[in-house]
């Protein structure tokens, strides 16, 4: 009992760290976030964590409630947790809880919806802090860096960089934890008699389990990371201009948007405006792997002069399914078609892996003292 709730914990913080580690890697929280600064002190100390609520399932968001938003001028800009302390028709009022002024008041713009990735969990009212998490991912996610840089400039190649080098490193470092296991559990068995060394060696359900979770990240990493809200800074004025997205009040400016995929298996984009000014034509398309589609794009300038945001969000999917599947499963909420690709791409590598290599173990075994082979319990 002890050895299995050993396990669970141990299963549970590796979870965690994963989960925390990818959410940086991805640009946006993933179960838990955490915090760098003393600006949400008493509330949050910096290295503090918290459970995050997704925007697409937290619900509507009301003052009080502690939000993780794509900040544009706070810190340089990038993700930050700040409290809504107002609404307004244009946008959420945030503020530090150990600041003294707004956000709005250091010349943060107000925030949009589309800006909010995550929402802090607050069961009764209260965030639910998790100390130290932020040390914890900080060290591991620059430990991890450190190993791609270095493997990077030995071997000469940018590939082991970024979210696809990170797939690589876990890839062998799950290779060469597979490798370790079966020597050290080879010598134990040789120490053994046979019938006991039936139960010894790695499961084959550990082995294939663990690389239908490498396709599973590498997947929701090829549908996260080119998605997501795109801003387009618009100023309306009283005549038009050559220069960049300068607009006459209450016309528009039409421009080709394109949608580039430079995977390997095709993709099915959805375009959705989130503010009002945005037109995009069509909403939906397929692109081609390794190829570019154009959309129409068109921004229209308010009757009153000034500088606007705009925004609009694209969600992608691999065509792994048909597109009408995709169409119908978005339908229902943007995450249920990724949520099911990643299910499908997973639980399929999942089970044909186990159709092949079966239920057993693997271990090593040697015979005679002639040399080690490997067998398939």
């Amino acid at each position: 009992m002890k050895k299995k709730v050993g396990l669970v914990l141990e299963g549970i913080a590796v979870v965690l760290i994963v989960a925390l580690v990818a959410g940086q890697v991805l640009g946006q929280p993933v179960l838990l976030s955490y915090v760098t600064s003393d600006s949400m002190e008493p509330t949050l100390d910096p290295g503090d964590g918290f459970v995050a609520i997704p925007a697409g399932v937290a619900g509507e968001v009301e003052e009080g409630d502690v939000i993780t938003f794509r900040a544009e001028t706070l810190n340089g800009g990038g993700l930050t947790t700040h409290r809504v302390v107002e609404e307004t028709d244009r946008g959420f009022v945030t503020k530090g809880d150990g600041n003294p002024f707004t956000d709005q008041d250091d010349e943060e713009p107000l925030v949009k919806r589309t800006q909010i990735v995550a929402v802090a969990w607050q069961p009764g009212g209260s965030v639910l802090v998790i100390p130290f998490v932020g040390t914890v991912v900080t060290g591991t996610q620059s430990a991890l860096e450190t190993v791609q840089r270095t493997l990077a400039a030995t071997l000469g190649t940018r590939s082991l960089l970024g979210v696809q080098g990170l797939a690589y490193l876990l890839l062998a470092l799950s290779v060469i934890a597979y490798v370790l296991d079966l020597w050290l559990n080879g010598g134990e068995n040789r120490r053994r008699d046979r019938e006991r060394s039936r139960d010894s060696g790695t499961s084959t359900r550990v082995v294939v389990a663990g690389f239908a979770l490498l396709i599973v990240v590498g997947a929701t990493a090829a549908m996260v990371v080119p998605a997501g809200s795109e801003k387009f800074g618009i100023v309306s004025a009283e005549s038009d201009s050559p220069g960049p997205r300068v607009i006459e009040t209450g016309t528009s400016e039409t421009v080709e948007y394109p949608i580039g995929n430079g995977g390997l298996v095709p993709v099915v984009v959805f375009l959705e405006p989130e503010s009002d000014g945005v037109g995009i034509e069509p909403r939906q398309l397929s692109v081609p792997a390794r190829s570019s589609v154009n959309a129409t794009l068109t921004l229209s300038a308010p009757p009153e002069t000034g500088y606007y945001r705009q925004f609009l969000v694209q969600h992608r999917y691999l065509a792994v399914l048909p597109e009408s599947t995709i169409t119908t499963l978005y339908e229902v909420h943007p995450w249920l078609p990724l949520i099911v690709i990643d299910a499908l791409l997973g639980g399929g590598f999942y089970v044909v892996g186990m159709a092949l290599v079966g239920t057993g173990r693997l271990r090593s075994r040697s015979r005679d003292g002639a040399g080690t082979a490997l067998g398939w319990l």
